[in-house]
C-alpha cells in the first residue's frame, strides 16, 4: 500500500495522486490438516482426523472421547476453531467438529516431514495391509492392520467396530488420522504401549463416522481427462473412415492387466484405474504403454515408501511406445502415464510375476 508520505516524497502532486484507504480487513486463513493439534477447554489436546463437509458446513472428524457435543475448540494456534456437533463415547468413539470461516479445509494429512499425504478416498484396507497414523504428540508412525471389526474395553466402557493395528500412539494423538497410502481409514481411538517401546492402537473406521453424521470426506483426486470433442471435418466425409492412428500396431500384447484411457498434453493418469496394486512378495513388474503415433507419452512405475510415491523405473523415449521391467520387493505400486507431447488415446498393460 502506498502512503501519503511516500506520495509526497516522490514529488508527485497530491492533486493528481491520492492514497485511498480501503475498508477491507484482510486476514490469514489457517489450515485444517489431518494429524494437527486442537484444544478443548484449557488443557485438553487431541488431533484432527480428516476434513469433512456437511452441505455447506465445513469441519473435521475426530475421536468422541475428546469432547462432548456443544463444546468449543481452539486450533493449533489457540485461535477459535469450532464446536462439536456430535460425539459418541463409549460404544463408539467418534465425533465431528464444525469449524468457522477463519479456517481452510485441506484434503491431506501431515506426514511428519514438513509435507503432507493427499487423501484420495476412503476405501477400507484389508488385514495385513500397511497403515500409517498421524498425531499431534508423536507425529507419523506406520505399521499393519491386524484385525478388523473388533472391540476394545477402556475404563470408561467398551468400544466396538474398531480396527486393531500395531502402530504406536500416545496421549494427544487421539482423534488423529489413520491412512493407508492415500485412502482414509479412520480416527485414532486408544490402545496400549507407547512410541518408545511400541504398542497396539485401535482406530474407528471412517466409513461409520461419515454415515453416522451424514458427512462427506474431503478428497483430492486427479480426475481422468474426458475425451476431447473431435474437430468438425472441413471436407466431405469419405465413404469409409480411415483407420485410427497406430491401429494394428499395438505392442502391448500378452499382458494380464490392460487399461485404456485418454490424456491431454502435459497431463498425467495413474493406473490401475487411478489407484494402485499390491505385490505381496518380490516380483518382476513389466509395464507396456502404447499410444497414438502422433503423440509422445512416457511411462513411470512408482512405489509407496510409507510417506509418498517414489518413481522406481521410467521409460521416457521420444516415441508413443514405452516398456518397463523392474524387479522389486513386496509393496504397493502404480503406473503413471504422462503425455509429454500431444494428446490422445493410450493403452497400458502390465504383469507382476
Amino acid at each position: 500500500m502506498v502512503t501519503e508520505n511516500e506520495i509526497a516524497a516522490s514529488g508527485v502532486s497530491t492533486s493528481v495522486v491520492q492514497a485511498v484507504h480501503s475498508g477491507e480487513n484482510p486476514r490469514l486463513l489457517d489450515d485444517v490438516l489431518g494429524g494437527s493439534p486442537y484444544y478443548v477447554g484449557v488443557g485438553s489436546r487431541c488431533s484432527v482426523g480428516f476434513s469433512v463437509t456437511k452441505g455447506t458446513q465445513k469441519g473435521f472428524v475426530s475421536a468422541g472421547h475428546c469432547g462432548n457435543q456443544g463444546q468449543a475448540t481452539t486450533g493449533f494456534n489457540r485461535a477459535p476453531l469450532g464446536v462439536f456437533q456430535g460425539s459418541t463415547f463409549p460404544g463408539k468413539d467418534f465425533a465431528w467438529v464444525a469449524v468457522n470461516d477463519n479456517w481452510t479445509l485441506k484434503p491431506s494429512v501431515d506426514n511428519g516431514s514438513n509435507s503432507t499425504v493427499s487423501v484420495s478416498g476412503s476405501r477400507a484396507a484389508i488385514e495385513g495391509a500397511s497403515v500409517c497414523r498421524s498425531g499431534s504428540t508423536t507425529g507419523w508412525h506406520c505399521g499393519t492392520i491386524q484385525q478388523l471389526y473388533t472391540s476394545v474395553t477402556y475404563p470408561q466402557g467398551t468400544v466396538s467396530g474398531v480396527t486393531r493395528t500395531n502402530v504406536c500412539a500416545e496421549p494427544g494423538d487421539s482423534g488423529g488420522s489413520f491412512i493407508s497410502i492415500d485412502q482414509a481409514q479412520g480416527v485414532t481411538s486408544g490402545g496400549s504401549g507407547d512410541c518408545t517401546s511400541g504398542g497396539v492402537t485401535y482406530f474407528q473406521p471412517i466409513g461409520e463416522i461419515l454415515a453416522a453424521y451424514g458427512l462427506s470426506l474431503l478428497t483430492t483426486v486427479t480426475p481422468s481427462t474426458p475425451p476431447t470433442s473431435p474437430t468438425p471435418p472441413t471436407s466431405p466425409t469419405p465413404p469409409t473412415s480411415p483407420a485410427p492412428p497406430n491401429a494394428g500396431a499395438n505392442i502391448c500384447t500378452g499382458y494380464s492387466n490392460t487399461f485404456k484411457g485418454t490424456l491431454s498434453e502435459n497431463r498425467s493418469a495413474y493406473q490401475p484405474n487411478g489407484r494402485y496394486y499390491r505385490s505381496t512378495a518380490g516380483a518382476v513388474h513389466s509395464g507396456c504403454l502404447n499410444a497414438n503415433d502422433t503423440t509422445d507419452f512416457d511411462l513411470y512405475l512408482q512405489k509407496w515408501n510409507g510417506r509418498s510415491w517414489g518413481t522406481v523405473a521410467a521409460s521416457e523415449g521420444s516415441t508413443p511406445n514405452e516398456k518397463i521391467t523392474y524387479t522389486g520387493a513386496a509393496g504397493f505400486y502404480r503406473y503413471r502415464v504422462f503425455a509429454s507431447g500431444g494428446s490422445g488415446l493410450y493403452t497400458l498393460a502390465y504383469n507382476v510375476r
